[in-house]
């Protein structure tokens, strides 16, 4: 049952057969043969069904939780199992906010001395993607913000504390201070996209004193912000530890944002269920440690 379990899953987060179908590496009759088979086992429709997917019915939208749960459940003991074999190994994925890219290996290089045979597999998404990836089980854990946006019913370790600078070319004239939220009114910006959390942040930020962020361009790739300020005029505003990696040559400045000294909690977040898997559950513990957050 756990495999067409998998194959609901699927279905639920895709919402279309094909695309179901293919990404479990199975053909959409058979896909479609296994979700009849799990409505004849379970004794309800768990989909509605038209000439393409119309979405789940109340049975299945209940059932999705079960199976997600049970799915999770086997995952956890299949690896438990591989432990006690092999010790602790196997594949971590990692889903990460764009500001925490240059985070993340703080955490899994510290980890991967300790425990050679585990292998990261890491992406970046936006925090709400990664909320919906660890519900859909495509993910072990995230690194997002904690106290922005509801995060549901997660598991969380704080790590650090996200504070803002204010990134332009050298030579800028709003490079030889601090700079006040509330003087980025007439400068010319370049921000991440609407899409992201930490553009919401800072658009929350500005509001509060009165700007509004129009900028002059929109990305969702820091590096793409970074390569536009050092080419024009424009300025971007980063975390200072995103900003960091930018800021070891001479082409680059920053200076501190304030009024308000904003900042927001990063840190790790995994499912809400127990036992973790012997990988997860030491990183877990290994992301503890490295807490800079009391």
């Amino acid at each position: 049952m756990i495999d067409k379990l998998e194959m609901f899953i699927a279905l639920a987060r895709e919402e279309h057969f094909g695309r179901a179908a293919l990404a479990q590496g199975v053909t959409q009759p058979t896909l479609s043969a296994a979700i009849k088979q799990l409505e004849d086992q379970l004794g309800v429709m768990l989909v509605w069904r038209g000439s393409r997917y119309q979405g789940l019915t109340p049975e299945g939208q209940r059932a999705l939780i079960w199976a997600r749960q049970i799915v999770g459940d086997a995952r956890t003991l299949r690896q438990e199992m591989r432990v006690a074999r092999e010790g602790l190994s196997g594949d971590l994925r990692l889903a990460v906010i764009p500001t925490a890219l240059t985070v993340v290996s703080e955490i899994t290089a510290d980890f991967g001395e300790r425990h050679p045979n585990v292998r990261f597999s890491v992406q970046s998404k936006t925090s709400t993607q990664i909320l919906s990836d660890l519900d859909n089980l495509e993910i072990d854990a995230g690194l997002t913000y904690l106290d922005n946006e509801p995060l549901g019913r997660v598991t969380t370790v704080p790590l650090y504390a996200e504070r803002y600078v204010l990134v332009a070319k050298a030579g800028h004239p709003l490079l030889s201070g601090p700079v006040k939220w509330g003087d980025l009114g007439d400068v010319p910006l370049c921000l991440l996209t609407p899409d992201m959390q930490n553009r919401r942040i800072i658009n929350q930020h500005l509001v509060e004193v009165g700007v509004e962020a129009i900028p002059r361009i929109e990305a969702s790739s820091i590096i793409v912000l970074v390569s536009h300020v050092v080419r024009s005029n424009l300025a971007t505003i980063l975390p200072v530890r995103a900003a960091e990696i930018f800021l070891k040559g001479d082409d680059l400045g920053s200076v501190p944002l304030i009024k308000p000294d904003a900042s927001h909690v990063v840190g790790l977040v995994a499912p809400h269920r127990e036992p973790f898997t012997p990988v997860l559950a030491s990183l877990l513990d290994r992301a503890r440690a490295l807490s800079e957050i009391a």
